[in-house]
């Protein structure tokens, strides 16, 4: 599956042509170009890389898989790798998408479907005006849908920290869901922390004057761009800290709640060791005073439960029951 779109000028003059055509169009200086290419294989992109004069290990990095958020620069063009994030019942998913940026062509490369180009396409289309920038205006709309998810990525995840975060101090805890729970929000802002922190280095580096690539128009736009990855970037590290701290609290109340119990039995211990201790004593072969009169029986039951009585109100008064 194939996209393209032609601009000449800034204005959108031609889209979904064949890509044997891209040397037709850039034969014009005033055309810019967009080629979209979905799980190619190395053949799919031989066309592409004769007609752009693309390096082979660029080639290479764009079929292969899991790379590393970064920007590779060669002679003739750059080579840029991002991922994008989205949240799948709870867990954070990522799409890894690259793109191949010339003086006045952008081919990005898409390892499947769930990357949602339309999107990218939507983002351009309603900021037609900037398109006269050329490639700079089509990378920002690229970066721009990216960070974007990273930020609804980190709210939907700090919304359910805020959930997790008032479950703690439930009189009633499903201590195992509160585990899982944050086993998987700390998974998700592990994996989201990869793909956001080196997206700094990557907007940094377009932005830089050497590489051409952001003009005065879209160096604002660029600017706003890292802004939101350094705040995406600061979200999810405190994130992670809240999680940490989320779990060491949950387990500081177990020991707390567990110390309350231990204290509550050794005191009810305490008063049944009375009744325990007297019976046994007459229970021995021993004549104790009383023994086999009413009056012992009365004696001994009184001494049980003023003793036992005694002991109740003054670990009560402690608080230890």
């Amino acid at each position: 599956m194939t996209r393209t779109r032609a601009y000449r000028n800034g204005v959108l003059e031609a889209e979904d042509f064949p890509p044997e055509e891209l040397s037709t169009y850039l034969r014009d200086t005033g055309v810019t170009v967009w080629l979209d290419l979905c799980a190619p294989g190395e053949a799919d992109l031989a066309v592409v890389s004769e007609e752009l004069g693309l390096h082979r290990l660029a080639v290479e990095d764009a079929v292969s898989e899991h790379q590393r958020s970064k920007l590779d620069r060669y002679d003739t063009h750059s080579f840029l790798t991002a991922w994008g994030v989205r949240l799948e019942n709870g867990v954070l998913a990522a799409d890894e998408v690259d793109a191949f940026i010339t003086e006045r062509a952008l081919v990005t490369v898409r390892k499947s479907e769930d990357f949602d180009i339309e999107a990218v396409v939507a983002r351009w289309d309603s900021a037609a005006e900037l398109a006269k920038s050329g490639v700079g205006f089509l990378v920002h709309g690229l970066l721009d849908y990216v960070v974007d998810g990273y930020f609804e990525a980190v709210q939907s995840l700090d919304d359910q920290i805020e959930g997790l975060e008032d479950s703690v101090f439930a009189d009633k805890v499903d201590h195992r869901d509160m585990q899982r729970r944050s086993l998987h929000l700390r998974k998700s802002l592990v994996k989201l922390r990869r793909v956001v922190l080196p997206m700094r280095e990557v907007v940094n580096s377009l932005m830089r004057r050497d590489v051409g690539l952001a003009d005065e128009t879209m160096t604002p736009y660029f600017q706003d761009v890292y802004d939101h990855v350094l705040r995406a970037s600061e979200w999810t590290e405190s994130l992670r800290d809240l999680v940490t701290t989320i779990r060491e609290t949950q387990l500081a109340i177990q020991g707390n709640r567990l110390n309350i119990i231990m204290k509550k039995l050794t005191g009810w211990a305490a008063i049944i060791a009375v009744p325990t201790a007297i019976t046994g004593f007459y229970g021995q072969n021993v004549p104790y005073p009383g023994y086999d009169q009413w009056w012992g029986f009365i004696v001994s039951t009184a001494a049980i439960v003023v003793i036992a009585g005694a002991l109740y109100v003054l670990f009560k008064r402690r608080d230890w029951l």
